[in-house]
């Protein structure tokens, strides 16, 4: 017992050590005000609905982490929208499941993806926000 929680220590001693590049990035929680000021100013938005157990959603993530390293999309706003606690925000954007990606242009959506992770996809996806 002692050696098996002596390896859980240094494991997550290990991952608190990374590098914060090598971690990986969290969206901004989605909060109302915040998305209606994003709208206001035009810029190009997008949702995320994502729940931590998910894989999809973590393969997602992975890819609008490269995305957004690129100067191009420098100026979206990325809101989470969690799935097991924010059911009814989920459902106001008529996202029905996990793993949804949403873009807005302002106030209006252009587009959507739904399990889809593929980056080039995404890619897409963003780029009709711009």
């Amino acid at each position: 017992m002692n050696r098996r929680h002596a390896l859980i220590s240094l494991a997550s001693v290990s991952l608190a050590l990374l590098p914060v590049s090598a971690q990986a990035k969290t969206d901004t929680a989605f909060e109302q005000a915040a998305f209606d000021e994003a709208q206001a100013s035009g810029k190009p938005i997008l949702l995320h609905v994502f729940a931590n157990w998910c894989e999809t959603c973590h393969a997602q993530r992975a890819a609008l982490d490269k995305l957004e390293a690129d100067a191009a999309f420098a100026n979206y706003v990325v809101f989470a929208i969690d799935f097991d606690t924010q059911k009814d925000v989920m459902l106001s954007f008529g996202a029905t499941s996990r793993s949804t990606l949403i873009a807005f242009k302002g106030k209006t959506e252009v587009g959507r993806l739904v399990g889809d992770t593929k980056l080039a996809k995404i890619k897409a996806l963003m780029s009709k926000g711009l």
